[in-house]
Formats: C-alpha cells, structure tokens, sequence
C-alpha cells in the first residue's frame, strides 16, 4: 500500500506514489537503511541509531543506539517466520539477532572478521545470504549457526543478493563495477556473468517471485527488467527505463508533434524522452571512435568514447532515409552524424579534409546547424571556418570565406527555412549572412557586443541573438537590422527559444531565472526565479510545454504554457520586479501556498473599459444590433407582412322586394352606402401627453445638449422610435422648434463622427415621415441643406478609405509577389 523514501533525516510515507501520506521526523542524521515490518517501519541513520516508526500514529515506537566503534549497523533484514526479530549486520562483520517487542539481544554472531555489506533472505526458512566488503557470500543457516556454502567474487564489495523462486536453484550478486554474477546453489558454482549490467554500482536486485525475471537498477540513474528464458542460464534484457547518469547539457525538441526531446548528456549519450509515456523513451547510445573496438573492450575500459555533446541539431524530413541528426564534441574536432530510426550513432564522421590524418589539440567544432529539408549539415570551428557537408554522403561540400569565415571562433550557425541564407557569427562581433549555394558573402552586420550564441526561427525569419555582456538582441534576417533589443539577465545568457508562432523568445540564465520577452510589444511579460540556473531550454513546436535541463539536475522538468487554457495577463512587467522563487516540477500535487498566491496576484487582470469613442476623428459606429436601426425604413412593410388576416365576410342577404324611385319610367334604387362622416383619427395635437424625448428635446433648444435625447432613443425600438418621430410634428402633437432641434442632434451626431449609423438611419425615417412639412418650412430647410453638406463630407472621406483599403487587397490577392 505504502512505498517509503528518506531524504537526510526525514521518512516519508507515499500512496499510489503521489501523495505524501506520512512524515516520520526525530533521526539528527541521514538515514540510510529502511525495513518495513508490519505495521512498522525501521529506519537505521548513520550515527547508529535505528528507530522503529508506528506507520498509521507516525510515533516512535522504540529507539536503540549502537556504538559506532563496537557495533557500526551496515545492513538490515526481517528473517521469514521470526516473529519480531530482525537481524543487524555490522561494518565489524559481526552479526546481532534482536526481538523488537520486548528489546532484547537474543544472539550475537562471531561473523567473518570482513564488514557486512548487504543481508538476504533465502528460498529456505533459517536460511540467510550475507554479503561481504570482501567480495565473498556466505550462506549462512541462523538457526544453527552453520555456514553452509561460501562463494567469492573478484569485482569488490557485494551489493545486492537475490535468489531465484521460479524452481531455478540460481543465487544473483551485484558488485560496485556494475557486474552481475549468477551462482548454482546445487551444483555451487558460478552459471554466467552479466558483465556491464549497468556502467555504476548495483544499487538494488531483486528476482520477481515465481518468475525468470530479474530487476536491477544504480547510480546510472536506470532500472532494467532480465529475463532469464535462454541456454545457458544467463539474462537478456527485457525492458528498461533510464535517464542520463550526468545532467544533460543540451536538449531540443525533434519533430512538430512535440512529443519528443532530444537530450545530449555530460555522460556521452544521447537519448530521447518521451513527453506523452516513458516507454517511448530511447537511447541512442553513447559516442564512439570506433564502434566495435568499444564493444570489445567494455564500458570501464573504453578509450574509444566521444566526449559528451556540445550542441546538436536535427531534422525529421529525410531521417527515414539517412541521419538526421548532427552533433559536436567538447573539444572534438570530429562532428558526428546520429539516427533516429535506427536509435544509434550515425555512419559518418564529419571533419574538415585538412584534419583527416591529424587529429589537433586546440581546434574543435563549436556550432552546428541542419538544413530544413536534412540534406546537409553546416558546422562551424574554433578557428572561424564555417563547412558544409551532405548528410547522406557525409562528402564535404564547400566552405564559406577564402580560407575562413570569421577571423575569431564560430559562436553559431543557422540556415534559413529555403536554404537561401546561411548566417554564422563570430567572437569578434560580426554577423555575417552568406549566399547557401554559392558561398557569396551578402552582407555583415556588426554588433556592438562579442555573441555567446544565435537561434533562428526559421517561420518568421526572426534571429535571436545572446551577447556576452548579458544583453539580448533581435534581427530580422529581411531587412538585416536590429528590431529588437533587451537587458535584464545578470548572468551568462545558457540558452533561447522562441514560441512557435514567434512572438516570445524565451532566455534562461546563469542568474538563475528564466525570463519570456513579447516581441511585438519588445517588453517583458513573465520571469520565474528557480534554486537551480537552467542549462538549455527549449518550447515545443505545438507551444504547450517548456522544457528544461537544470544544473546538477539528472532529468528534465515540463513548464505548462498557462495561456493555453486559462486567461493570462501579458502586461509587461515593471522595472523593480522581483522574481519569486518557483519549486521544480515534480509529481507531488502539494503546492506551495506563497507561490500560489503570489502566481494569482500576478495574473489578475485588469478589466479594460473600451472608450464610446476612440479618437475624435474616427468615425465610429454604435454597439446596438442591426435590427433596432435596419429597419427603420421598412417598418409599414413589415406592419403589412404581421397584420394577422381577416376572416371571411357574409355577404349581404338581398331584399325579397326591389325599391324602385318613383317617377314615369320604373328604375331601380341604388343602394345605400354607409357614410362616415365622422373621422376615426383622434386630433392628438390637443390630447398627446409629452414623451420623455420630446421634453428632452425642448430643453436641448437652449442648452445644446443632445447626449440624453439622444440615448433615449437608443434604449428604444423600431416601433417606438418611430411613434416618436412621428409625434415631432405639428399634427402629432409637436412644433417646428422640436424638429429644429432633432435635426440640430443629427448635426451633433455628425459633428462627433459616432453612433454614425444610427445618425443615417433616423434621418432616413424623419426625411420620409415630414418630407411634406419639411418643404414648406425655410428654417427646417436651410438646416437640412447644412446638414447635407456635412453627410458628403463625412462619407467622401469614408469611401475614399475604403477604396484604398479595396485596392491594396485586390492587388496583394491578384498581384505576382
């Protein structure tokens, strides 16, 4: 249920390997030996105190202190069936059987005068292995306090003991040189050697019970599943997880799904993890001269290793075909080709033709580059020379300048996306830009600093560049000028890179932070301080991870982009901001409270009122749906559309006689029609009570203020609006002053360059219902001819914009760029 870890002085108690259940505090030392026994846990530190933990209370139990001198504790084991005993090795070889319950000594054995490393149960009850610094085992019987058979290996200390449960009588040994020796216990003797099971000490061992499976892991920072199903009893290798066993120096993701990251390690290989499970996780192996000298002679005595990789580029577009990945040495003059596919160092060394023979001390690559179709590769040296080699070939395809291409040392290389432009920079502060194909130089800028290093995103054109004195730079390889320039590290600059769609460039330092610039704003927008500077940082092509290597850091730690799916304020950070110190990820979900609190104080946003206007002479258009001033012309129409229609009418009965008109010659009556004579249309002039609108509209004769008529008629609908136009007139029950003024609010509206739609729409519907009254009015009309003028001023000028805008748009669409 439960796996315990020690960190120095401190237990800990973990469930489903997640969460932290228990914490067990009260050892002043490290601890370095761990027993779980029952509903207890042992713990031994390294003063000699072993204490036995209550797991549920997280209280001592019983505490017991060894003399050092007399009794040093090295090793530690529950005997099978010895109910409340455990058995104590010493570092003086003897051995102490003790009853925890009632804390007492039971037995003490003479042991073998050499230090116990290790204890083990065997298969067989009474039956213990114990591990010597010597290299022996002793199978020992403890209950009779016999030795029953003793073996001896030659590769220092024992390890770790396991013994084998599947019906194989097998004993397996670890040593400190990372050998396995596998022992038949009937026939006592050694079976087979798995040399070089791992390049460190074995760690742990252990036999899966009833099965030919055998785990093991060491300091190589890997875990490796053998199983034992071939002739000869020895162990292949099943499945393994491993990571570097040094910290990694440099690591970038490979391909555009952004699932995989490649890492060169001081340890000499290069791997390749897995961002979505680690059983996608690979190696390619580690660097060597020669590949078959290097399996001859082993890992210990390798002379034929590569030193660890400097910088490396790859590419996916032709990996099926050949290499696709380049790499440079620490202080190697040789560049490597590596394979993806094939998870294994490539077939081609990649050296200048002057150096086939020779191999110089004091000359080594120190920039690579691949080209974006993975044709050739482009490395740059300590001395200034810039070469070009074909990746499927590995045959030397030119170089760039006379003999050199800078006179101080290659600090980068970077090749455009459609292999036009090569640019390289050097130590003595040039950035040059070649011709890929012909080699012509082009153009050179020259910086006001020495460069530490350049990275080129290749989509946008855009290069970043790193300076020695800290400072950051960004030059468009179009225009070939400086557009961008940024200070803030107090640190060497380790490592760049830029968002996929590049408009962050993300930088990390030796000062320990790692700092996100926005490059269109050219501001700062995020900073993260950590304990542990960054070595190399890289974002992924689908901009949801950064990935980062750390200093004395074995793995790789993912920072989730957080504006992928939340809402992150990116306003620039003040001159005065100081970072908060950010714990490394890891997979305990127990957060620290400052850093939470402080993280949501920073990314509170500010809600941004957008002005009604923006500028005085925009012309600007109102927030109001289409259907509250679209329709405003077309109400009667629509009216006519809802009238819901009438039933159908009886017709009249006919009279059984037929009125005729009294006179000489018989004629028929007409019939009578029903005359009306009054009208049905109330005279509202007398009745209508005044609208809100109209008062508003009075009051605006003398003080000129419109804004209040005005939103009044925007809180309002079609139908409405029109009632109160209607009633402006004077048979509506309105003046000739108030439509005075509501054209007066019209010229305001215009004046102002907003609400402009509406401005058109409710002087279409006053035009069309007073169009009459409007003719015979001179006042009413010299203000409608003003009000004309303004309307052609207004919609020239907005016509000749969108023109312009038209034409610019036809010709980029129908233009040969």
């Amino acid at each position: 249920m439960l796996v315990f870890a020690s960190y120095d002085n401190v237990l800990h108690a973990f469930a489903r390997n997640k969460e932290v259940v228990h914490t067990y505090e009260g050892h002043k030392a490290k601890i370095h030996l761990l027993l779980p026994f029952g509903d207890h846990v042992i713990s031994v530190d390294t003063t000699n105190v072993l204490i036995v933990w209550d797991i549920q209370s997280e209280e001592e139990y019983l505490q017991m202190d060894f003399d050092k001198a007399i009794f040093a504790v090295s090793a530690i084991l529950h005997p099978s069936t010895y109910l409340n005993k455990i058995l104590l090795g010493s570092e003086q070889g003897s051995l102490q059987l003790w009853n925890i319950k009632s804390n007492k000594l039971l037995y003490s054995f003479a042991g073998w005068g050499l230090g116990v490393t290790t204890l083990q149960q065997a298969p067989a009850v009474d039956v213990v292995a114990v591990g010597l610094v010597s290299g022996h085992i002793i199978v020992h019987n403890i209950k009779f306090d016999e030795t029953l058979m003793k073996f001896q290996q030659d590769w220092g200390p024992i390890t770790a003991i396991s013994f084998r449960t599947d019906g194989h009588q097998v004993m397996a040994a670890g040593s400190t040189i990372g050998h396995i020796a596998l022992w038949d216990l009937e026939e006592k003797k050694l079976i087979s050697q798995m040399r070089n099971a791992h390049s460190t000490a074995i760690a742990g061992m252990s036999f899966v019970p009833g099965e030919p499976l055998l785990i093991t892991n060491g300091a190589d920072n890997a875990i490796r599943v053998w199983i034992f199903d071939g002739p000869g009893g020895t162990g292949r290798i099943l499945r393994s997880r491993m990571g570097h066993s040094a910290p990694p120096t440099k690591i970038r993701y490979h391909g555009q799904n952004g699932e995989q990251i490649l890492s060169a390690g001081q340890d000499g290989t290069l791997q390749s993890f897995s961002t979505v499970h680690e059983r996608f996780n690979k190696s390619l192996g580690r660097g060597s001269i020669n590949k078959k000298k290097s399996k001859r002679k082993g890992l210990q005595h390798d002379t034929m290793a590569l030193p660890p990789i400097t910088a490396f580029a790859s590419e996916v577009a032709r990996q099926n075909d050949w290499d696709g990945i380049v790499a440079c040495h620490q202080g190697y003059i040789t560049c490597t080709t590596w394979n993806y596919q094939k998870t294994s160092m490539g077939t081609h060394k990649l050296r200048p033709e002057a150096f086939s023979k020779n191999k110089p001390l004091d000359i080594y690559a120190t920039a690579v580059d691949i080209t974006s179709c993975g044709n050739f590769a482009v490395i740059g040296m300590s001395t200034g020379q810039v070469d070009v080699y074909n990746m499927q070939s590995g045959i030397h395809r030119g170089c760039y300048g006379k003999e050199r291409a800078h006179e101080g040392a290659i600090r980068g290389v970077a090749v455009d996306g459609l292999n036009q432009l090569t640019i390289t920079a050097g130590r003595e502060g040039l950035i040059k830009f070649w011709k890929f194909k012909t080699k012509d130089l082009v153009h050179s800028t020259d910086l006001s600093s020495s460069p530490s290093g350049i990275l080129l995103h290749r989509d946008s054109g855009i290069l970043g560049i790193a300076f020695d004195d800290f400072g950051i730079s960004v030059l468009d390889i179009e225009t070939r000028k400086i557009v961008r320039r940024f200070s803030g590290h107090h640190g060497r600059i380790n490592d760049m890179t830029f968002s996929p769609d590049g408009r962050w460039l993300i930088t990390s330092s030796m000062d320990c932070t790692i700092k996100t610039w926005d490059l269109p704003s050219g501001c700062l927008i995020d900073c993260f301080l950590l304990d542990s500077a960054a070595v190399s940082i890289t974002m992924s092509p689908t901009g949801d991870f950064l990935a980062s290597s750390h200093v004395d850091e074995l793995g790789i730690y993912l920072w989730s982009n957080r504006s992928l799916y939340s809402l992150v304020s990116l306003r620039p950070l003040p001159a005065d901001y100081k970072p908060s110190m950010v714990m490394l990820p890891g997979t305990c979900p127990v957060q620290d409270v400052d850093a939470a609190g402080a993280e949501e104080t920073c990314g509170e946003m500010i809600e941004y009122d957008s002005p009604e206007q923006l500028g005085e002479q925009l012309i600007t258009l109102s927030l109001l749906p289409e259907s509250r001033w679209k329709n405003l012309l077309n109400l009667d129409i629509i009216k006519k559309k809802n009238k819901p229609r009438e039933p159908p009418k009886v017709p009249k009965s006919a009279p059984f006689f037929i009125p005729t008109v009294p006179g000489l010659i018989p004629r028929y009556a007409a019939p009578e029609q029903e005359n009306d004579t009054q009208s049905k249309v109330v005279n509202l002039g007398v009745l209508a009570q005044k609208s809100d609108f109209y008062i508003h509209l009075e009051e605006a004769l003398s003080t000129n203020e419109y804004t209040t008529p005005l939103n009044l008629l925007k809180d309002m609908g079609p139908s409405n609006i029109e009632i109160e136009l209607r009633g402006l007139a004077p048979e509506g029950g309105g003046s000739m002053e108030v439509m005075l003024s509501f054209l007066r609010m019209i010229g305001m509206m215009l004046n102002k360059k907003y609400n402009f739609e509406l401005a058109q729409a409710y002087l279409a519907l006053f035009l069309k219902l007073h169009l009459k009254i409007l003719s015979s009015e001179p006042r009413l009309l010299e203000e409608i001819s003003r009000l004309s003028t303004q309307l052609e001023e207004t919609w020239i000028h907005l016509q000749t914009l969108f023109n312009q805008s038209l034409c610019v748009l036809k010709y980029m669409k129908s233009a040969l760029l």
